[in-house]
């Protein structure tokens, strides 16, 4: 059986994945400058910013598909210096083999999380996760029959199919229509809130209300070069309702506090650009 039926929360105060300085750039250009960061374990964190602030190069450096320019990475006491079986990724273009059925695309996570199983163990298994996500009996369906909703639910199943203690996410929901992305936000906090053991999340995203709606945490991101503005605690009681959400005082005025510092970036690089036209006209 897939074990996700324990309810859990992080209760330790140990951070699990953690950044220390990290920087990254190329050709002269510096995309992230001077990044420390800390995730709780078992914590759903959300990464909010802009366009242009690095959240997805911070997400890949976070997975190991990049490498820092600068500084380091450590997950669970050790240094990341490569991709790992400990953190999954879910992308915002679904990322399935279009070839491959639903079944076929998870089992080739389950084949390198479960290597020892039978191939009728691995399939009932590849089974139940799409059964996690709402698509019972749809296995021998393929990608280009479905639609961008449920896509993206294979995607999350065969994220889950690897038994990651750590699910990197970026911008999953982004391309779907606001009722599809509600459903999925709920299913998500559904899946990691009833996880055993505890999964951490760390979620990127330019929506403010879906980082205070999903997040226990919000770390904002300003731009050019991406830096940490500011992190903010999100104290709002789980199960969250979305009607309690959007009447809640403390959560408006958490939002108020993003747009000021949202406001605060924008002013920082027009103030940037003047200075570099003033510099170019030699006033």
């Amino acid at each position: 059986m897939v074990q996700l039926n324990t309810p859990s929360r992080y209760t330790k105060a140990s951070y699990a994945l953690t950044t220390e300085s990290v920087s990254f750039g190329y050709t002269g250009t510096t995309i992230l400058d001077g990044i420390n960061l800390a995730v709780r374990e078992g914590e759903f964190l959300s990464l909010l910013g802009p366009s242009g602030s690095g959240k997805t190069t911070l997400l890949r450096l976070l997975a190991g598909i990049e490498t820092p320019s600068g500084g380091r990475i450590i997950c669970n006491g050790r240094i990341v210096s490569g991709a790992g079986m400990d953190r999954s990724m879910v992308f915002q273009d679904y990322s399935l083999f279009p070839w491959m059925n639903l079944l076929e695309n998870i089992l080739l996570a389950i084949g390198k999380a479960h290597p020892g199983k039978t191939k009728r163990e691995q399939r009932e298994l590849a089974e139940e996760y799409l059964g996690m996500v709402g698509l019972d009996g749809l296995g021998r369906k393929y990608p280009f029959e479905l639609s961008g909703g449920m896509q993206q639910r294979v995607a999350i199943a065969r994220a889950l199919a690897m038994g990651s203690p750590f699910l990197l996410m970026d911008e999953p929901f982004g391309a779907l229509d606001p009722i599809n992305r509600n459903k999925l936000q709920d299913l998500l906090i559904d899946i990691w809130s009833q996880a055993s053991p505890a999964k951490t999340v760390v979620f990127v995203t330019h929506d403010m209300d879906e980082a205070l709606y999903l997040g226990d945490r919000v770390v904002i991101l300003g731009s050019f070069p991406g830096r940490i503005m500011a992190e903010l605690e999100v104290n709002f009681p789980r199960p969250r309702s979305r009607q309690s959400y959007l009447t809640d005082p403390e959560l408006q005025a958490l939002l108020r506090e993003i747009v000021d510092y949202f406001r605060q970036d924008v002013m920082e690089q027009l103030d940037g650009i003047g200075a570099i036209r003033s510099q170019r006209e030699g006033i």
